[in-house]
C-alpha cells in the first residue's frame, strides 16, 4: 500500500494547497541523483500571498510561526507533486531553509522557523527531522513574512 503525503497531512486536520507555479525563470523542483531541491515556497491562502509584513514591525512571533507553517505546507504540496504523492520514495528531509522578513532588531527567528519545522516533523515523523537555517532578510516576494525551501533525500 502506498504511503500518501496528502493523507498524512489530512490526519493533522490540514489540506495540501494546490502547488504554486513559478513566478519567474526557475522550476518548482530539481533532482540531482538522490537529492530533490524544492524552490522557496511562501504562505498562501486561497492561492494568494498571506501574512504580509515583517516580524518585529507589524507581525508577532505567533503570526510568523503561522506563516512558516503555511509555507511548509506549500513545500509539502510541491514534494507531493514531485513524488506522485508516494511518500515511500522519501528517505528524509536533509535541510530546511527559512527566510524571515524582519526588522533589524528582531531576534525570534528560531521561534518563527519552528512553525515550519514542527509541521514537517508532525507530518513526516522521523523522515521530517532536518538540519535548518533561519535567517532574517529585509524583504521577500509579494511582501510575505516567510519563505521556506528544502533539500530532500530520496530512496535510490
Amino acid at each position: 500500500m502506498r504511503d500518501s503525503l496528502q493523507q498524512r497531512v489530512q490526519q493533522l486536520g490540514l489540506e495540501l494547497p494546490i502547488p504554486g507555479q513559478p513566478i519567474a525563470n526557475y522550476v518548482n523542483h530539481a533532482q540531482s541523483q538522490n537529492l530533490l531541491f524544492i524552490s522557496g515556497q511562501t504562505p498562501q491562502a486561497e492561492q494568494h500571498p498571506h501574512l504580509l509584513g515583517r516580524l518585529g514591525d507589524n507581525l508577532s512571533i505567533e503570526q510568523g510561526a503561522q506563516a512558516a507553517e503555511l509555507a511548509a505546507l506549500a513545500l509539502l504540496a510541491q514534494l507531493s507533486a514531485a513524488l506522485g504523492d508516494d511518500l515511500s520514495r522519501l528517505q528524509r528531509i536533509s535541510r530546511l531553509g527559512v527566510f524571515i522578513a524582519a526588522s533589524a532588531d528582531f531576534k525570534g527567528h528560531g521561534q518563527v522557523a519552528n512553525g515550519a519545522s514542527n509541521l514537517l516533523v508532525n507530518a513526516l515523523g522521523e523522515k521530517g527531522r532536518h538540519a535548518r537555517t533561519s535567517v532574517g532578510v529585509a524583504s521577500l516576494p509579494a511582501g510575505v513574512a516567510v519563505e521556506v525551501d528544502g533539500i530532500f533525500e530520496l530512496k535510490p
